[in-house]
């Protein structure tokens, strides 16, 4: 575990001290695209933050390439070798598009061929355990075709839900957290040395995360582009695929007791299948949702609009950071719900946990819909917008009222045209105007 953290922080801090000398290169570079229709931000803002965070990727394999018991990784498989080159091939890929706006088309194919490389090396889904069935092993031919959706697939889900600031890095990040400890148990539990490459890919991609979302936070500095998006996905899908495909269920000898133990213990078989599903949950979501939404509009699936799920949220009122913590918050409880649920599927406790939190986000997700009435007492223990104001004070963060000359020539305090009477952010507001009554 002390070499796997050591990982993740070597590989965090070169990514952190790396981007900023990388936002000074964009600016230099000219990759700073105009503000367009569908961006929720107002200033451009530099992108290729992917460079720090491949730098940050090499750093890491650098680094448990020399470690005692993960250097073990690279002896025993090619793994880590295909990624760097999967990983190389697709970084390239975005860097250039993030600096001439590469065609999608040409970036769905780079995205397939990057996949072909990771599986000429090994990096492929040789089984499948199937519920009822057993373990099936797969053909050369279905193996490639599987590991090559799967990873266009992530890829594009992270690609889309990049959008606001933060969000990509800080749900991948917690995905990665919870595959971490879900590869970390196969591989220190049952001893199943094929499941230290995803354990390393999970460590490594929580670094690069942490290191880069300090520069990315709202307001963002530096944006990750498709240079870091693409990447990203690719290592995530690198971890699922290394974990899903090469780990034997069998190895863990979980067929004794009686049937029903038997069916309870073997929920750690059948959790590979589902956990890179939880991971990508969200993104996947809205992957699909913008695919139907531009085809039924009789668009191109790969056009871009403002109807993702994080635009969605900032509709209904919220502002830029809640509806990031939304989506950390649904994130967090899919991922680490699954892994709950794999460690011990027997306790009624831990879905009954998972159906109270999801009750908890649905209404955090209403809440803007609701007008708070908070009473004289707790006035001064509640933000400036949702205290009652006298009649005729200005909104908490509105402009002053202006004189303006009434039919008389007498002076009236008027309010400005266009200030409205609650202050927001981003152009998003927890709640809206009050009708001005009187304490």
């Amino acid at each position: 575990m002390r070499e796997y953290l050591l990982t993740l922080c070597i590989t965090a801090a070169v990514t952190y001290l790396l981007t900023g000398p990388v936002r000074k290169f964009a600016i230099v570079a000219g990759a700073m695209p105009e503000i367009r229709a569908r961006d929720v931000h107002r200033e451009p803002t530099p992108r290729l933050g992917g460079i720090a965070m491949f730098f940050g990727l090499c750093a890491g394999m650098l680094v448990a390439d020399h470690l005692t018991n993960l250097n073990q990784v690279f002896e025993t498989s090619n793994e880590p070798r295909a990624l760097l080159s999967g990983a190389a091939l697709i970084w390239l890929i975005g860097v250039l598009d993030d600096k001439f706006e590469i065609d999608a088309l040409i970036k769905l194919g780079a995205q397939m061929i990057a996949a072909g490389v990771m599986v000429v090396q090994g990096l492929t889904i040789l089984w499948l355990p199937i519920p009822g069935v057993g373990n099936v092993a797969l053909t050369q031919g279905q193996g490639t075709l599987l590991t090559v959706a799967l990873v266009v697939i992530t890829i594009n889900a992270v690609n889309f839900v990049d959008g606001l600031d933060g969000l990509a890095a800080g749900m991948v990040c917690i995905a990665s957290a919870a595959f971490f400890m879900y590869a970390y148990r196969i591989w220190y539990s049952y001893g199943i040395e094929a499941a230290a490459p995803a354990t390393l890919f999970a460590a490594i991609l929580m670094g690069m995360c942490l290191g880069f979302l300090p520069h990315n936070m709202h307001p963002a500095r530096i944006f990750m582009g498709d240079s870091g998006s693409m990447l990203i996905g690719l290592v995530l899908a690198a971890g699922a695929i290394s974990v899903t495909g090469q780990v034997d269920p069998d190895a863990m000898r979980l067929f004794s007791g009686s049937e029903r133990n038997t069916v309870h213990q073997m929920v750690p078989v059948y959790i590979p299948l589902l956990m890179p599903l939880t991971i990508i949950a969200i993104p996947a979501a809205d992957l699909i949702l913008a695919i139907v939404r531009r085809t039924w509009r009789g668009q191109s699936p790969f056009a871009a609009d403002r109807g993702h799920l994080h635009h969605r949220l900032l509709e209904v009122g919220h502002s830029h950071s809640r509806a990031v913590l939304i989506m950390y918050f649904w994130s967090a409880l899919i991922a680490f719900g699954a892994l709950a649920y794999s460690v011990n599927s027997a306790s009624m406790w831990i879905v009954l946990g998972v159906v109270f939190l999801s009750a908890l986000g649905l209404v955090l997700l209403l809440l803007p819909r609701f007008t708070p009435r908070v009473p004289l007492w707790a006035q001064r223990l509640v933000p400036p917008r949702y205290r009652r104001r006298a009649v005729g004070a200005p909104a908490a963060g509105a402009a002053p009222r202006a004189p303006a000359a009434d039919a008389d020539g007498g002076g009236e305090d008027r309010v400005p045209a266009g200030v409205s009477g609650v202050a927001g952010v981003n152009g998003a507001t927890a709640v809206g105007p009050r009708s001005k009554l009187p304490r």
